[in-house]
This record gives C-alpha cells, structure tokens and sequence, in this order.
C-alpha cells in the first residue's frame, strides 16, 4: 500500500516555516516513517527529508489529496474541505501572527471549529504535531467523518439570502 503525508500551506505570502522544521525532526525522531510531499509556499525554510513544490496547480493538489491518507493543512477552510470530502485524515495547524505566519489568529478559530465537532485534529503548538500523527498512526485519534449530507446547502442558503434581500429591495 502507497502511503503518504500530503503538506499543503496555501498561496498566500505568508511563510510556515516552523511546520516543515517540525517535520523534518519529526521525520528524524522516526516518528514519520512514511513519504511526504508538500507545498510549502513561501516558507524560506527548505525540507530536508521530503520531496516538495512552492506551489502546484490545482489538479496536482487534487491529486496529492487523493494519493494521501493524512493531508497537513494549515487552517484554510477550502484545503480542509477538499481533504474531508476526499474522506481523508486532516491535521489542522495553526498559523500564528507571532511568527509572522498570517495577518492575524484567524486560524485558530477555524482549526478549532473543525476540531470541536471532530473532523480534524488541531495542532495549535508545533509540540502537539507528533502526537496528533501517532493517533492517526494507533487508530485512537477520537475523529468522526465528514458527511456532506446536503451538498447543496451553501448554493440554497446564498439563494435564500439572495431572493430574501431581492424581494426587500425591489419593494422600496
């Protein structure tokens, strides 16, 4: 069986570089025993135990998705829906402000709204990545999975809001 970690960071101008440091140590303390690609934007810290792009295109990040069976995002909704909806386990991390990892803590409260109702576990502290791995690779990471019951419910609730604010403008 093909196994691979699948890093995606995003195309924003904002390095991550403590993520990939974490992962090559990580990879050194034998803790990743398996491949790893990522995408790792602009971060000036260069992987040494792992293949990796600044960016790839879109079916190319589709595919990574699809070839892995843990994808490492860092807390962009979009990345971690396409892992979920690919039926995929997701480690969230957190880009912090402090590092100069984002404009602000935004991602804090994305990784933990996933993580509350358990489709992902959040890594907040580079400390916790290793271990959010091991319950991946032990099975006793406390997930449920992502079912997309109503694929429509975002194009229903824009038209909704959409028909709502038509109707109230057009009647003044």
């Amino acid at each position: 069986m093909f196994v691979l970690i699948f890093v995606c960071v995003g195309s924003r101008s904002y390095q991550f570089d403590r993520l990939f440091a974490k992962l090559d140590k990580l990879w050194e303390e034998g803790i990743i025993k398996e491949d790893i690609f990522a995408q790792i934007g602009v971060s000036s810290y260069k992987p040494k135990h792992f293949q990796y792009k600044d960016f790839i295109a879109e079916e190319e990040f589709i595919d990574k998705i699809n070839e892995a069976h843990i994808v490492i995002s860092h807390g962009a909704s979009g990345s971690i829906m396409k892992a979920l909806n690919a039926k995929k386990k997701v480690v969230a991390v957190t880009r912090l402000e402090k590092y100069g990892e984002h404009i602000n803590d935004h991602q804090i409260q994305i990784n933990e709204a996933f993580a509350v109702n358990k489709y992902v576990l959040s890594v907040y502290n580079m400390e916790e990545l290793g271990e959010a791995l091991k319950a991946y690779y032990e099975d006793t990471a406390e997930i449920v999975p992502w079912e997309n019951t109503d694929p429509m419910a975002i194009v229903n609730l824009i038209d909704n809001f959409i028909i709502e604010n038509w109707y109230s403008v057009k009647s003044l």
